[in-house]
């Protein structure tokens, strides 16, 4: 029987996390459940996210037999895996942005860290940068509006290019521009294009392939099922916005979305 694989966010930038896991792995059924509800976490207490998360994937848990969680955003993976790893029996694999595969890729030995301004300030983030990127120049931009614009391009609507343009100005002059850039928010792959476009000698580099590894790791090679496979979204509020994110969560493969309140 096909093991199945919950992904977990505020939001639709866990797609980013979820579309690797698939293809590497994609004999897995998947749900996927953000709390739109509560969108952006970054505006959360810790103690608030905790509970939100706790709750979520509570919920959908109590609907659906699960193998493995991934908690497919930074900023609750900070602060929420130690919590789900005790209440929960099964694995649970967290993302943390990309500063190892970045300080190895690197060239000429400066990297631009791109996340949000909660995980650029938040400790653990320049703990690794100290393990992993002590001898590199690390430049931190903090934005909560790419969020949002990833948000609005997997509505289909257009994305705002001179809100990017501002945002990656200071790294577009300048003496030292980074040759590496950390996309460290799991919503800043899905703007991988329009990025790539203002930064077009730069490597983007992101957790997605690495938490596919891990998931891969952790459940073994799937083998091919003729069963039907199960993709299910859920989110925490139905609204308009939930309505028109139909269209990207069918074709990523999610056959339905369900509030789970």
């Amino acid at each position: 029987m096909s093991k199945t694989v919950l992904v977990f966010d505020s939001g639709v930038g866990g797609l980013s996390i979820y579309e690797p896991i698939r293809q590497q792995l994609p004999g897995l059924n998947f749900l996927y459940a953000f709390d739109n509800a509560c969108f952006p976490y970054g505006e959360l207490s810790e103690s608030r996210l905790v509970e939100r998360c706790c709750q979520v994937i509570a919920a959908v848990l109590a609907r659906h037999p699960v193998d493995l969680v991934v908690i497919a955003c930074n900023t609750a993976s900070t602060h929420v895996l130690p919590t789900l790893r005790q209440t929960l029996s099964i694995p649970v694999v967290g993302v943390v942005p990309a500063i190892k595969p970045a300080a190895s890729a690197t060239r000429n030995g400066c990297i631009g860290l791109l996340a949000t301004p909660g995980t650029i300030a938040r400790p653990y983030t320049h703990r690794l940068i100290q393990e992993f990127a002590a001898h590199h120049r690390v430049l931190l931009c903090g934005s909560t509006e790419l969020v949002v614009q990833a948000e609005r391009k997997l509505m289909g609507q257009a994305v705002e290019r001179a809100v990017l343009a501002e945002v990656l100005a200071p790294w577009q002059q300048g003496e030292q521009k980074p040759d590496t850039l950390v996309l460290g928010c799991t919503h800043f792959p899905l703007l991988k294009q329009e990025i790539a476009d203002l930064l077009p000698d730069v490597a983007l580099v992101d957790s997605g392939s690495a938490v596919a590894q891990r998931v891969c790791h952790l459940l073994g090679t799937q083998p091919a099922s003729s069963e039907k496979k199960t993709s299910r979204a859920y989110c925490t509020r139905d609204d308009d916005k939930a309505a028109r994110l139909r269209p990207t969560l069918q074709a990523y493969g999610f056959e339905s979305l369900t509030c789970l309140v």
